[in-house]
């Protein structure tokens, strides 16, 4: 820039010493050239990104149309390099106002940009709401569950494999195969739940049909819902290429419009991130109405590690991955099942294996990498493996968990005999 190289601006957010070197486009650098890490900065839209959103956004904005990148980048699997950039924090600092201005007017001589946000960012909280898609609402939670889901199913299959499976799975151990582990996620789900053949299961959120078609194949009979097209395209064709048309089906429904009641069991896996904390009372009471009394529901959910951290999900999350997302901790969650009625006989964190089913997409994306350009763009693919990496890692730093809550809605008799360990005794 006139008045100040980039690298003069990198210099205020840096304490001396910080492990990167940066190279910009205007030839100026930062830091030594054995830096553990080399950050590129392409061109001068990445510095318009960054200044019209200067938080993670900004930076999203530049990663994904390539502004910023780094000769130590994998893009399906940037989990080391994130781990780096992690490690830049205690040498962040904040300039003085004198530092910004001067920095804003360098930047300003060029003359004021605001460069088009990539493609596939979705619209802001406001707009949504703006465009009457209200938070939860069943018009903003189809809109939002189409914007993540109706992607491309060829692109899902590519990471999550055959199973077609996108939640935790439960691993044997780190050695076990994604497939193993995602069958043993599904079994410990129906085991945990002790259905029987005959017995009635709802499904909400029920993605591509994995655990319906599980279900089914014990003689279950299978109810799935899901707001995506694409999922129930891609189900309705699996059952019928299982031959279990006569016990499974997969709806394009909302959970709140299914018709049917007195279930044996339901379970909602993946889902409650898109319901919405304010939301929980109303949800739980749905499902409690759709139960037989002494019928039992698995609820599985990602979750804060404690309640004082913000339920929403920041720009990035909101605008590029979950609309409207929203996590609580898992406290918060069973009070509100223990006030519906229901009795919580078990809760689980499956923290460990969310991680390592993670770090299975990830290499699963990098094998498909070219195939996976190709299906969805650069910017898309780049997203996702960006995404995938860091949950990954705040799983592994316990920023955030994933728990199961076993409830059983109670009958006149009480619940004294429901089996006490339904499930696989050696889990």
């Amino acid at each position: 820039m006139a008045a100040m190289t980039v690298a003069q601006m990198v210099e205020m957010f840096l304490k001396p010493g910080a492990p990167v070197r940066i190279e910009a486009f205007d030839g100026s650098t930062y830091g030594p050239d054995n830096a553990p890490v080399t950050l590129q900065i392409k061109n001068s839209r990445a510095i318009y990104y960054m200044v019209n959103a200067p938080s993670e956004l900004g930076l999203a904005r530049a990663y994904l149309q390539g502004d910023i990148d780094s000769p130590q980048m994998i893009p399906g699997n940037p989990y080391a390099l994130f781990g780096k950039l992690v490690d830049l924090k205690p040498y962040l600092r904040t300039p003085n106002a004198a530092q910004l201005m001067r920095a804003l007017a360098a930047v300003a001589s060029h003359g004021i940009h605001r460069p088009a946000p990539p493609a596939i960012e979705g619209p802001s909280r406001a707009r949504r709401i703006s465009e009457g898609l209200l938070p939860h609402s069943k018009n903003g939670d189809e809109a939002t569950v189409s914007y993540h889901y109706d992607q491309s199913n060829e692109f899902y299959s590519l990471f999550l494999g055959p199973s077609m499976t996108y939640t935790c799975a439960v691993f044997d151990s780190p050695l076990t195969s994604l497939e193993t582990a995602q069958k043993a996620k599904i079994d410990l789900v129906l085991d945990k739940l002790a259905l029987q053949p005959g017995e009635r299961l709802l499904d909400i959120g029920c993605g591509w049909g994995s655990m319906v078609i599980e279900a089914a194949k014990r003689g279950i009979k299978a109810l799935g819902v899901t707001l995506s097209e694409e999922q129930v395209e891609w189900a309705q064709r699996w059952i019928k290429e299982e031959g279990l048309e006569d016990l499974a089906e997969v709806r394009l429904m909302d959970y709140r419009d299914v018709p049917e009641g007195d279930f044996d069991g339901i379970c909602s896996i993946g889902m409650m991130e898109h319901v919405g904390h304010t939301h929980y009372p109303s949800y739980f009471k749905e499902i409690y109405d759709k139960l037989k009394p002494g019928a039992k529901l698995l609820n599985h959910q990602i979750t804060r590690c404690n309640s004082h951290q913000g339920k929403k999900a920041g720009q990035f999350i909101d605008r590029y991955i979950f609309p409207d997302g929203e996590l609580s901790s898992p406290a918060e969650i069973e009070m509100v099942i223990q006030d519906t009625g229901f009795e919580v006989i078990n809760q689980e964190n499956l923290r460990q294996h969310y991680a390592l089913t993670l770090h299975r997409w990830n290499e699963n994306l990098v094998a498909h990498w070219d195939e996976a350009v190709k299906l969805v763009g650069e910017p898309k693919a780049r997203l996702w493996g960006l995404y995938m990496a860091g949950c990954a890692y705040n799983f592994e730093m316990n920023n955030i968990q994933v728990h199961q809550f076993l409830c059983i809605k109670p009958n006149d008799e009480g619940t004294d005999t429901y089996p006490l360990r339904p499930w696989w005794p050696n889990h």
